[in-house]
């Protein structure tokens, strides 16, 4: 599949409303002390980057990044529209943030994500592209509904 992606201002309808299900779908997953996943706000600061993917006029999927520090940052709000699930869209976007991260000097990527089974295809996703599972970092807590990852760039 080819996709263009662009930095998103989350302006556009599409992304908002990919936003808000990505958020929905994570709260039904999880209690919401369990859920990490940011806000429209929360993917407005400054120190977040977000990108969508788009096959032609229509947005396939959206994935952030965040930095923690000049050499940190954090994988956030990795989503694929249901409609395109399977089509390797997830991996592309993963793969672009990486190289994009990459490029702007941050040398370990972290994440957080579930363990319901909701999560499995992301886990096995992060885990084939060389994320390993870690201890918590940053701000986090111990949870016993996530998993962390981190990956050397």
């Amino acid at each position: 599949m080819s996709l263009r992606i662009v930095v998103d201002d989350l302006s556009a309808p599409e992304t908002r409303r990919l936003i808000a299900a990505h958020l929905d779908g994570m709260h039904a997953q999880s209690p919401p002390e369990s859920v990490h996943a940011l806000d429209l706000t929360g993917l407005s600061g400054a120190d977040v980057t977000v990108w969508s993917a788009w096959r032609e006029d229509e947005l396939v999927g959206v994935g952030a990044l965040r930095r923690l520090d000049p050499e940190n940052a954090e994988l956030k709000s990795m989503r694929v529209d249901d409609r395109f699930l399977g089509t390797g869209a997830g991996r592309a976007i993963l793969r672009h943030v990486v190289a994009e991260a990459a490029a702007r000097g941050v040398r370990t990527l972290w994440l957080e994500t579930g363990v319901e089974e909701g999560f499995l295809p992301a886990r096995r996703l992060y885990e084939s592209e060389g994320f390993a599972p870690c201890a918590p970092f940053g701000d986090y807590d111990a949870d016993p509904l996530s998993v962390f990852m981190t990956r050397t760039l």
